[in-house]
């Protein structure tokens, strides 16, 4: 019992390496610079929710319970960033619980409104959800019909990923050059 309540959890490590490369692909300067994301607190954690949303996305393509317990390590890796983030930045202990379960239920309804939107086979819904969620935008922003296609194109991308390859915590994402070209 100490053994198991003192070992790493499973796919720690490997949860945090592919959370670490959604991070990466999040802060790549052109989705600010070309398609004019905002580059606020709010800009940068909406890219965030977004590439760990597809990185989550492709884990639900494989019905073993590996991942599972892969895509739960992701998501307790964001969440111990942000916690970690939060207290960064002069959080207070006594509202960080409040503030990480709105970011919480944050991620959750932005990841279900981009499943809902991927399912549809144009683009429009996707970019939809992209302005309301990145440019906080009732009407549809240029910049997010280019996203919404390269978010299509990532997917895809990461579909031709071995699931091997993810247990080890390896993945490649497309940087935004490559998914704007």
């Amino acid at each position: 019992m100490l053994r198991r309540l003192f070992s790493p959890r499973s796919f720690e490590r490997e949860g945090y390496r592919l959370y670490g490369a959604a991070v990466a692909a999040a802060r790549d300067p052109l989705w600010y610079a070309r398609l004019g994301v905002p580059d606020t607190l709010e800009g940068r954690f909406d890219m965030v929710c977004l590439f760990t949303f597809l990185v989550l996305d492709r884990m639900t393509e494989e019905q073993a319970e590996e991942s599972r317990r892969l895509a739960q390590a992701v998501t307790d890796a964001m969440f111990a960033d942000l916690d970690q983030t939060l207290r960064q930045m002069g959080a207070a202990d006594t509202g960080l619980a409040r503030r990480v379960r709105r970011l919480y239920e944050a991620f959750h309804g932005r990841s279900a409104a981009y499943a809902r939107a991927l399912a549809c086979a144009d683009d429009g819904a996707l970019a939809e959800a992209l302005s309301r969620n990145v440019w906080r935008s009732e009407s549809v922003v240029e910049g997010a019909k280019a996203l919404a296609a390269a978010v299509r194109r990532a997917r895809a991308h990461l579909a031709g990923q071995p699931f091997a390859a993810l247990r080890r915590g390896e993945i490649t994402l497309f940087s935004a050059a490559e998914a704007l070209a």
